[in-house]
């Protein structure tokens, strides 16, 4: 069975963890926007009057099935594709983990867009410049200080967030923190070794075999600044002109 992924074309975003899950796995699947009329036929199951109509991409399909919301797409595949630890409490465990993560990701697009989504960036910059400053001081710290103290509590050792095997939370958790590399490079970097197991699971999954070679194929998007993690140097503590 071919799973769909729906997605906004040209966007990583929310996407790209489910997107790891299946390119870790070797698993069968399209990237349906990004394909002919793929949007068009995106847009028609979220306009789709329809119980089971999700709200808002990322949603997936297999089969007759509908599997909206990031960490619900990634709770139901992880067992299907060996990326979730076979206990039911630790499988929950990792669920929230990964619905921190996406507490954290909110926060991320919010430093761009504090006051509305429908307005653009350049309509809220004073707002984006107070949020994003707290959001790399206080924020950022008090996330991965978390995700670090669990790393370092991992009964079987620091390398994954739940057990002793590869699960999505780890490919996840990878991509959080490439995509903070990104946005805010100067404040990442001046928190230096401040995070060690999580430096190391991002480097491990970057050299993953599958993982590796997905990030050097045309089927990855790299970051933008349409998608949720964007680069203003402004928003990185950067003076506009200052940046080199």
């Amino acid at each position: 069975m071919t799973y769909a992924l729906y997605y906004w074309d040209g966007l990583p975003g929310r996407g790209e963890f489910v997107r790891l899950a299946l390119e870790q796995a070797g698993a069968d699947y399209i990237d349906v926007a990004r394909g002919q009329d793929g949007t068009d036929r995106m847009l028609e199951i979220l306009e789709d009057n329809r119980g089971d109509a999700p709200f808002a991409p990322p949603f997936l399909k297999d089969g007759d099935r509908i599997v909206s919301q990031t960490a619900n797409i990634l709770f139901y595949l992880g067992p299907r594709l060996g990326l979730a630890p076979a206990d039911e409490y630790e499988r929950h465990r990792l669920n929230g983990l990964q619905m921190t993560m996406a507490d954290m990701v909110a926060e991320t697009h919010d430093t761009h867009h504090p006051v509305a989504t429908g307005l653009y960036y350049e309509d809220q910059k004073p707002e984006a410049t107070r949020r994003a400053a707290d959001f790399r001081t206080a924020r950022i710290p008090k996330f991965l200080d978390y995700f670090e103290r669990v790393l370092s509590t991992n009964p079987e050792g620091p390398t994954h967030l739940v057990g002793k095997a590869l699960t999505y939370g780890d490919l996840s958790l990878h991509h959080l923190l490439e995509g903070l590399r990104y946005a805010f490079p100067k404040a990442m970097k001046a928190y230096g070794n401040r995070w060690p197991h999580l430096d190391a699971v991002r480097t491990h999954v970057a050299s993953l075999p599958n993982i590796a070679a997905y990030r050097a194929s045309d089927r990855r998007i790299p970051f933008n600044e349409s998608g949720i993690f964007r680069h203003y140097p402004e928003l990185d503590g950067i003076e506009t002109g200052d940046e080199d």
